[in-house]
C-alpha cells in the first residue's frame, strides 16, 4: 500500500514539474481575426516527444461567433465541415459517437436548440441494471459567458438538467430515464446555452484539477494512457481555450494522459475544462490547416459534430 502511495506522488510530482516546463510559442496567424491566438509547444513531456496547439479566444469579443454543426446522420471530416460551414477560422471535433450508427453520444446545442443528446442509459455488466450518466460538456450563454456543468439530457425537455457542483451518480431498472430516475436532491438549473458540445471527463472545476472520469464512467481506468486530446475550457477573464495534443507518433509525438492533459489546462488558466473525444478524431484547424497530426493513418477522421469559430464582420 505504501509503495503505491510513494509511486503516485512520484508520479504527480514529475507531472507537475514537466508540463509546468512547457513553453508556448505563438504562431503567426496573418489572417486571424482579432480575439483569436494560436499558440504551439513542441518539446518534450515527462521525457516524451510532445507537441501541442492551443487556441484562445475572446468570449467578450462580438465579432466572434461560437457555434456548432452536426452531419444530421451523416459523419465528415473537418475538413469537410471547413468547406460546407463558408470557411470558419476554426474547426475542431467534440463529442464522443458511434461508429455503427453515426451518432453524437453526447449534448450539442446550435442556436439555443438540441441537436445531439448524451446517451441515456449504459447497461451494467455485472447486473440487469442500467448507469445513468451525467456527462460533461461546455456551454456558451446568450450574453456570452461559459460554463462546464455535469449534464442530464431527456428529449422530452426543451433544455438540458445541469448539475453544477458535482456528476450524478445513478442506476436503475429503466433504459430511457427521466430525471425522476436520478433519484438525486442535488440542486440542478435549465442549462439555456446558445452554443454547447459535450465530452467528458471535467478535468479542471474552479481553477483546481478534478478529474471526475470515475463518476462520468469514462476512461475509468485510463488515467495514465497516452493518446492525442481535445479539451476545451475558459478563464475567470472570459477566453475561451482549445486545446489538441498530438500523439500516437513515435518519437515525433506521444500524447498525454487526462492527467498531463488537466495539468496543461490549470497551467494555461483555464477556470474550469472538460476533455473531448481524442484519440484519432482529435483535429483542430485553423484558417483550414491543421495544426497537429491526426493519428489515424488515412488522415483525418470523418466525426458527426464540430465546434467552430468565425469572424462575423
Amino acid at each position: 500500500m505504501y509503495k503505491n502511495i510513494f509511486f503516485i506522488f512520484c508520479f504527480c510530482f514529475a507531472c507537475f514539474f514537466s508540463v509546468a516546463q512547457l513553453r508556448w510559442k505563438p504562431v503567426k496567424q496573418d489572417s486571424l481575426p482579432a480575439g483569436l491566438k494560436l499558440f504551439t509547444t513542441k518539446g518534450s513531456l515527462n521525457g516524451r516527444p510532445f507537441i501541442a496547439y492551443y487556441a484562445e479566444a475572446n468570449l467578450k469579443n462580438k465579432k466572434l461567433e461560437f457555434t456548432t454543426q452536426v452531419g444530421n446522420g451523416q459523419r465528415y471530416t473537418p475538413s469537410q465541415f471547413y468547406t460546407r460551414e463558408g470557411l470558419p477560422h476554426l474547426v475542431v471535433n467534440g463529442t464522443f459517437f458511434s461508429f455503427a450508427t453515426n451518432q453524437n453520444l453526447n449534448v450539442i446545442i446550435r442556436d439555443g436548440k438540441i441537436l445531439g443528446y448524451n446517451f441515456p442509459a449504459l447497461k451494467s455488466r455485472a447486473s440487469d441494471s442500467f448507469y445513468y450518466p451525467t456527462r460533461s460538456a461546455i456551454g456558451i450563454s446568450k450574453n456570452r459567458r461559459a460554463d462546464v456543468a455535469w449534464i442530464f439530457t431527456d428529449t422530452a425537455q426543451r433544455w438540458p438538467y445541469a448539475f453544477q457542483s458535482r456528476p450524478i451518480v445513478a442506476r436503475g431498472k429503466t433504459n430511457d430515464p427521466s430525471l425522476i430516475d436520478l433519484n438525486t436532491i442535488d440542486p440542478w438549473k435549465w442549462w439555456k446555452m446558445k452554443t454547447a458540445i459535450g465530452g467528458g471527463p471535467v478535468l479542471v472545476q474552479e481553477g483546481k484539477i478534478n478529474i471526475t472520469n470515475q463518476e462520468e464512467q469514462m476512461f475509468v481506468n485510463g488515467l495514465a494512457d497516452l493518446h492525442p486530446r481535445t479539451a476545451m475550457g475558459y478563464t475567470k477573464d472570459r477566453k475561451l481555450i482549445i486545446l489538441v495534443v498530438q500523439g500516437r507518433d513515435p518519437g515525433i509525438a506521444e500524447g498525454a494522459t487526462l492527467a498531463e492533459e488537466a495539468k496543461i489546462l490549470a497551467d494555461l488558466g483555464c477556470y474550469e475544462a472538460l476533455n473531448l473525444d481524442g484519440g484519432g478524431s482529435s483535429c483542430m484547424l485553423v484558417n483550414g490547416k491543421e495544426t497537429i497530426k491526426p493519428s489515424d493513418k488515412e488522415g483525418q477522421r470523418p466525426v458527426p459534430g464540430v465546434f467552430i469559430i468565425r469572424h462575423n464582420q
